[in-house]
């Protein structure tokens, strides 16, 4: 082990390791250090095998202590020498006891300690491990009235990564890494979730220090940021979709043979090309550097499925949709029409009025088409639904129902249809 002396040697003339608050705090935390440096000084086997007899060790509960024929005999699966020799290295620097009375073995409290860490490190081995156990840190710092500051600093630094990669994934416009994105933000959203409930407990505590108090603000924005991502995501691939290529009446899409493209060897791949491209194509119209970071992408960084086997679907005829989306477009139209009359003219409106068309299905659409009233994302497409989204009305919710008299429609939540704009006569 390196004494102070040595660790010197690291820092600049005039510089003394206790002169930094950080080093000052490992230093004073050096007893349980040690404990970690036993435990992982040695090649990747040896550590292996130490961290298999200290867990073994620490898990018999009725009986902590253990004598050396109860260790011979538990560890029979393991060579005796190497035994022998893994039990006094963990003796000599400190995670075993030796009770020379009464030739037994015991765990030690730094043993402990570390055993402790290990064991929720290995619990999150799966899924986001980093999110889970740093929110699990301060869920636990949280509930003994002792929040760190680092823990937290790590939590929200790893937000902000993860928010920055899925905002990377939107940014590229590719269906598969927005995809892929989707699916890391729902495996680490219950990590998410768990972290929320943590940080509203210690926001609402009045002992909390300032600086926690602050860091747990980042942290409730960086939540709040990631929550909206879900609803980006949905209506970003609802684009795609919609942008998708559809092949003639086979029910096939781009994205269905770019699928089965990726599973293919480069071999199949240069049968499939062969006698079809005469020429080198050079796309003068993209950006060589963007081309050239897209390919090292796709080829070296993107992470693929292992064991994932994609088939071509059996063709079938595309579903006929025109009509529902003639249809679609006409009652939004017709709402659009009205909302505007409305929105010029300064009115307002009850909102089970405004909403109640002949049929059940009519009136939903209409609903749901109100409820958008105001949202950023959808007032940036450029169709009737984004004109609807930006006309100045707002909805007012009572939280009472009304009950018309209408054929397929119980109730409807009540409520006024505002205009922001104000009459002329009211200027």
């Amino acid at each position: 082990m390196q004494d102070e002396n040595d660790l010197s040697q690291f820092f600049a003339n005039g510089f003394a390791p206790d002169d930094l608050p950080s080093m000052a705090s490992l230093l004073r935390a050096r007893h349980y250090l040690d404990a970690f440096i036993t435990l992982f000084r040695g090649g990747d086997d040896e550590v292996l095998v130490r961290l298999l007899i200290l867990r073994e060790i620490g898990a018999r509960a009725d009986a902590p202590r253990w004598s050396p024929q109860d260790l011979q005999t538990h560890f029979s699966y393991l060579n005796s020498i190497k035994l022998d020799t893994v039990l006094k290295r963990l003796r000599e620097n400190g995670l075993l006891i030796w009770d020379g009375d009464e030739q037994l073995y015991a765990m030690s409290e730094s043993g402990r300690v570390a055993l402790a860490a290990l064991g929720t490190v290995v619990q999150f081995a799966e899924g986001d491990a980093e999110l889970g156990y740093l929110t699990s840190q301060v869920a636990a710092g949280q509930s003994l009235g002792q929040v760190s500051n680092e823990v937290l600093l790590n939590l929200l630094a790893r937000l902000n990564e993860l928010y920055a990669d899925f905002e990377t994934a939107l940014e590229s416009q590719s269906e598969f890494q927005i995809r892929a994105a989707r699916e890391k933000l729902e495996k680490v959203w219950q990590w998410v979730e768990k972290g929320t409930d943590v940080i509203r407990t210690v926001l609402a505590d009045e002992e909390t220090d300032p600086r926690v108090y602050q860091i747990a603000q980042s942290i409730a924005l960086a939540q709040a940021r990631m929550l909206r991502l879900t609803s980006v995501f949905h209506r970003r691939l609802s684009e795609l979709a919609s942008q998708r290529v559809h092949l003639g009446q086979s029910g096939l899409s781009t994205t269905n043979v770019a699928d089965w493209l990726r599973q293919q060897t480069q071999e199949k791949l240069a049968d499939l090309g062969r006698d079809l491209v005469l020429f080198h194509p050079e796309p003068a119209f993209v950006v060589s550097d963007v081309l050239l970071d897209i390919t090292e992408f796709e080829i070296l960084e993107r992470e693929r499925p292992v064991n994932v086997v994609s088939e071509m679907p059996q063709g079938a005829a595309a579903q006929v949709v025109g009509e529902i989306e003639a249809e679609r477009l006409l009652l939004a139209e017709s709402l659009y029409e009205e909302l505007q009359h409305m929105a010029a003219n300064g009115l307002a409106a009850d909102l089970p009025a405004a909403v109640l068309a002949p049929t059940y299905k009519e009136t939903a659409y209409r609903l749901s088409l109100l409820s958008l009233l105001g949202d950023a994302e959808a007032a940036l497409e450029k169709s009737i639904v984004a004109e609807i989204v930006k006309l100045p009305l707002s909805i007012e919710i009572s939280g009472e129902l009304h009950e018309p008299d209408h054929p397929e429609v119980a109730s409807i939540s009540a409520g006024r249809l505002l205009s922001t704009v104000l009459n002329k006569a009211d200027k």
